[in-house]
């Protein structure tokens, strides 16, 4: 074989690897917080985007929480040379993470610092972006952290002064509580989203561990009794004229679980406690049958649940039959693509990328 016909097919290789996770141009975007080997058992090709979970800020500054993380971050960044259509994101914040938030971003002085010093990073790591996840700005989120009204316009100025700084060579986007009240109350939709590439809807947690009423906890659909759920979310952006090919609807790979729920519309908004999270990786063995756990799907919903009426428990989750609703609404409302929190609790193979991958391909 000659040179020519060899260049060729490394060529058409390439070419056909970074195909691979473009589903269509839908994105399917991974939130990970494990390490860089144990990721090496998942589907990295399916993927378009992974977020790195999650770094802190000191001194303006991107930096690790632990040392481990470093090291993550390199091996992950490694996965771009076999899969050269992957980004790798970082994010700051998440669900307790981001109490300086309110204060340090409401000074034109730190917002800056942080955007130059966030490029220094990008290059130093050969990272392609960042996802901001404060939850929330100018309503309450975690106990205890600030929030003020003036948080909206400074978390605007903070996304202005990040897309001057990085460019449109980097990837800019943020996680939106998937919840009316953020939607209504949050952020500027009009003045940010110019700057932003995407936004992670955060579907899911919508009946949250806090509730002492169990519920579907990342419904696609509201229904009589619950009115919050992903449509509801991505409808009120459409109709608010967010661009929908920006939109990213969120899904879990985590059930929720309460206790003490009794036997009545098998546990679905039945007062109960909330008692713990289990991962997709471990659904079929937690949730079986010698448990106790009937399976059922809510189809004004499309929301799947599982109660025991021996142990008195209730799990909300998405399985397969969920995600694939959820991509055909993606496809419908010509959405972005889906995200998904936590990669690491996927199962290795035959998982909920799978579906994501399969449904989003046609």
């Amino acid at each position: 074989m000659n040179n020519f016909k060899i260049t060729y097919l490394l060529l058409l290789l390439l070419i056909f690897s970074g195909l691979n996770a473009q589903t269509n141009n839908y994105k399917i975007i991974a939130y990970y917080t494990g390490n860089g080997e144990v990721i090496k058992q998942f589907p990295v090709n399916k993927l378009s985007h992974i977020i790195y979970s999650f770094l802190k800020i000191q001194n303006d500054t991107l930096t690790f929480k632990i040392a481990d993380q470093e090291k993550t971050l390199l091996q992950l960044v490694e996965l771009k040379k076999s899969n050269p259509h992957l980004k790798i994101m970082v994010s700051i914040g998440g669900w307790g993470g981001c109490a300086p938030c309110s204060d340090l971003f409401a000074s034109t002085y730190h917002r800056a610092r942080f955007a130059k010093t966030t490029m220094e990073f990008f290059q130093k790591f050969n990272v392609d972006g960042i996802d901001l996840d404060w939850e929330y700005p100018t309503i309450e989120g975690y106990p205890g952290h600030k929030f003020s009204p003036e948080d909206k316009n400074n978390f605007t100025e903070l996304v202005k002064a990040l897309r001057k700084e990085i460019g449109s060579d980097h990837v800019l986007s943020f996680a939106a509580g998937g919840f009316t009240k953020f939607l209504e109350e949050s952020v500027d939709w009009n003045a940010i989203m110019p700057y932003l590439d995407f936004v992670n809807l955060m579907t899911y947690d919508l009946t949250s561990g806090a509730s002492k009423v169990t519920g579907h906890h990342t419904p696609l659909h509201n229904n009589k009794v619950q009115k919050q759920s992903a449509s509801n979310c991505i409808n009120w952006l459409i109709k608010y004229e967010v661009p929908a090919d920006k939109l990213i609807m969120g899904a879990a790979f985590y059930a929720r679980v309460w206790e003490n729920v009794s036997n009545v519309n098998h546990g679905l908004y039945q007062p109960g406690k909330f008692k713990q999270g289990v991962p997709w990786k471990n659904h079929q063995t937690y949730f079986s049958e010698s448990e106790g756990f009937h399976h059922y799907f809510d189809k004004k919903s499309k929301a799947p649940y599982a109660y025991s009426a021996s142990k008195k428990l209730f799990g909300t989750f998405d399985d397969s039959k969920s995600i694939q609703e959820k991509s055909k609404f993606i496809r419908k409302k010509h959405m972005g693509g889906i995200m998904f929190w936590e990669l690491s609790q996927d199962k290795a193979s035959g998982g909920l990328i799978d579906v994501m991958y399969q449904e989003l391909s046609k």
